[in-house]
């Protein structure tokens, strides 16, 4: 084979020697001709030496250029090599027999030097920051070998030199095309790099597969389906690019855990991300998990798993990996782990304490941190502060954990003040405890931080307003919000503008609100229905169950019976059987007089969701007018109610008369008081909607 070998023995100096088809020559002879200008004595040195061609010796002359670090000297050398003449020569040649222990010699010796060479030229081009003359040269080289082997690259080759070569080659072509600017040509060389039989090691062919998933999934171009002529029948054809993506780092996290191929976390790292984007996290847990034990660390997997768990809503099984990582024989002070548990317990109110627990060990450990960390950790602690005061049944408790959670809250935000989040977070806690004018103030804020961009901010300044009694100024801004607004996007916005019409008596109005809701949501599911998963279909459903419940609810209270039940019938062809739904035949029953039925239906709607306040309310108020001896039930039910939803001014009032029938003035005088602030500060919706 053609290289340098070098001796040491007894302190001598150490020779350097060029050597091919069983001759030699002196490194420094060669070295000397060429700082001497001589290229032409030198390239016949090598020919003479060494037994080879023109391009041959070239080839040989320019690599010794180029690995000295003469570049520009190298690049002068390569010009001069004939690419095509040496592979007219070496295609009938492409088909003999190779032998791994005597290497190459003859034509296969000249073969893997003249691509060698253009090899090397692309990378000397590279150097000098011709990128795409480089992409064009390293393109020859693989041209080049698919005219010397039509039927691909012989197995003889896997160990030699030649296929370190033409390895090099198709890794670095598509990077080149990318640098180049040159997308479309870089996606090509990609899948050419794939798709062509090059005998590349599995290694080789990862990072290819790897490099070509991250330009997918971060180049900002389009790729175009692969050709119907080069799929394989029966093959998966990926339709997007993040299609194409998931599927190359699937079948490296398979290479991978077969042990086929080095480990690389990026490819996690890019996995998570395009599964993130599609809302797979189920598969990507199950990827995880087929890595190969000991690859990633156990805590680091137990959390990786968690946010997988917890992005599909498995909470429970999120925090069960999360209690292992954070088990005294492992990483008890994870600062990491702490706040995914905590974050966890603040969305759902049955973990808020648990949740408190967590937060608070985060803030512990993030004290020595920077203030990004401290601003999170105090933030996460607020937010399960604040759920857990929702489901408090002592007022003393309730007060004291809302306190809490602004105080966390507010000192959040002396960390992040330019937080947007964590405006509106601390904008809705104002809200919930009615502190109107604070809450106010934090809503126009986020709006102006986020441009008017962003849904929330104007439903929680239009429930501020509507909380104020200020319904047309509450109108405005829903207006202006459906002007800054997506059509798809409008259907919360609709929902509250109708229901701010009713509050101001505006009742047609409302019910041609109303209408035009349903028609935008006709209009969604009919756009929608080729594109989008049964799960979302049924999203856009639930939102025209609500439509068609309020739409009930206002005729109603308009004594419009018969179009009310219309409606209720709409509504139980979407759901069949809910609380909702037997709530509002309740109130129908209810207000033409008809008791029992109503008494009836609100117990039926507790049957079906025994938390359900508005049938609590309504039973508490019916057993309230029976007598002194139904009055303890009456006082049970609407006590209950509040302990659910300590804002509901209407549980407030329904126990203020309870009270006052059973003589307790004191108490009575209380509760009215408390149904009285709470209509002065009640929004149109509950803040809760919004989060």
């Amino acid at each position: 084979m053609s290289g340098e070998s070098s001796s040491n023995q007894g302190g001598e100096t150490e020779e350097r020697k060029i050597c091919a088809n069983g001759g030699s020559v002196q490194t420094e002879t060669v070295e000397a001709k060429l700082d001497a200008g001589n290229i032409d004595e030198a390239e016949s040195a090598l020919r003479e030496g060494l037994s080879l061609n023109s391009e041959e010796a070239r080839a040989l002359l320019g690599r010794l250029e180029y690995q000295r670090g003469n570049v520009e000297a190298a690049l002068g050398v390569f010009e001069g090599i004939d690419l095509e003449d040496a592979i007219q020569r070496l295609q009938s040649c492409s088909t003999e027999k190779i032998h791994k222990k005597s290497g190459l010699s003859g034509p296969h010796l000249g073969a893997n030097l003249v691509l060698e060479a253009i090899y090397l030229k692309t990378k000397s081009l590279q150097k000098l920051n011709r990128i795409k003359d480089a992409a064009e040269e390293c393109k020859r080289v693989l041209d080049a070998v698919e005219k010397i082997f039509p039927q691909g690259i012989p197995e003889a080759f896997v160990d030699t030199k030649l296929q370190e070569t033409i390895s090099r080659a198709v890794e670095l072509l598509p990077q080149l095309w990318a640098e180049a600017g040159s997308y479309h040509e870089a996606i090509a060389s990609y899948r050419r790099a794939l798709l062509t039989h090059w005998n590349l090691d599995n290694d080789s062919c990862a990072r290819i597969q790897t490099n070509f998933a991250v330009f997918l999934l971060y180049g900002g171009i389009e790729a175009i389906s692969p050709s119907t002529a080069t799929q394989v029948d029966g093959t998966y054809n990926p339709k997007s690019n993040i299609e194409e993506a998931i599927l190359l780092l699937m079948i490296c996290m398979r290479k991978f855990s077969l042990g086929k191929a080095k480990w690389d976390p990026a490819v996690v790292e890019h996995l998570t991300f395009a599964l993130s984007l599609c809302n797979q996290t189920p598969i990507l847990a199950k990827q995880m998990e087929e890595v190969i034990p000991g690859v990633i660390h156990r805590v680091d997997l137990w959390k990786n798993l968690a946010l997988c768990f917890s992005a599909i809503g498995h909470r429970k099984t999120a925090l069960d990996l999360l209690k292992k990582a954070l088990h005294k024989h492992e990483k008890p002070d994870d600062i990491t782990s702490l706040l995914l548990a905590a974050k966890i317990c603040s969305e759902d109110s049955s973990f808020a304490a648990e949740g408190i627990e967590y937060a608070q060990r985060a803030v512990s450990c993030s004290k020595n941190g920077n203030e990004h960390l401290q601003g999170v950790c105090l933030r996460v602690l607020g937010l399960c502060y604040g759920k857990q005061a929702s489901i408090s049944a002592s007022d003393y408790e309730r007060s004291r954990l809302q306190s809490e959670a602004l105080k966390s809250l507010d000192e959040a935000i002396t960390f992040e003040p330019e937080n947007s989040d964590l405006v509106f977070e601390l904008g809705i806690q104002y809200a919930m405890q009615r502190n109107l004018n604070n809450a106010l103030r934090l809503a126009k804020q986020y709006i102006d931080a986020t441009g008017g961009s962003m849904l929330r901010g104007w439903r929680l300044l239009a429930l501020i307003l509507s909380a104020q009694q200020r319904f047309q100024e509450a109108e405005v801004v829903t207006d202006a919000a459906l002007d800054e607004t997506a059509k798809w996007d409008q259907g919360p916005l609709l929902r509250l503008k109708a229901k701010l019409r009713i509050a101001q008596s505006r009742h047609l109005d409302a019910i041609e609100t109303y209408r035009h809701l349903l028609a935008l949501i006709q209009a969604q599911k009919k756009s929608y229905a080729p594109l989008h998963s049964t799960h979302q279909i049924e999203d856009d459903r639930v939102n025209e169950y609500e439509v068609w419940q309020g739409l009930a609810n206002l005729y109603s209270s308009l004594s419009r019976w018969k179009d009310a039940e219309i409606c209720l019938g709409k509504a139980r062809a979407i759901i069949e059987c809910s609380s909702e739904t037997l709530h509002t035949e309740g109130t129908i029953y209810q207000r033409r007089g008809e008791i029992d039925e109503a008494l009836a239906t609100y117990v039926n709607s507790l049957l079906i969701e025994a938390t359900y306040v508005p049938s609590k309310i309504c039973v508490g108020a019916i057993m309230s007018n029976r007598g002194l001896a139904m009055l303890p039930v009456a006082r049970t039910l609407l006590s209950d109610a509040l302990r659910l939803e300590p804002t509901n001014r209407m549980a407030w009032l329904h126990l203020g008369f309870v009270h006052k029938l059973d003589g307790r003035l004191s108490d009575a005088i209380d509760s009215f008081q408390a149904a009285s602030m709470l209509e002065e500060s009640d929004p149109i919706e509950s803040f809760n909607s919004i989060l």
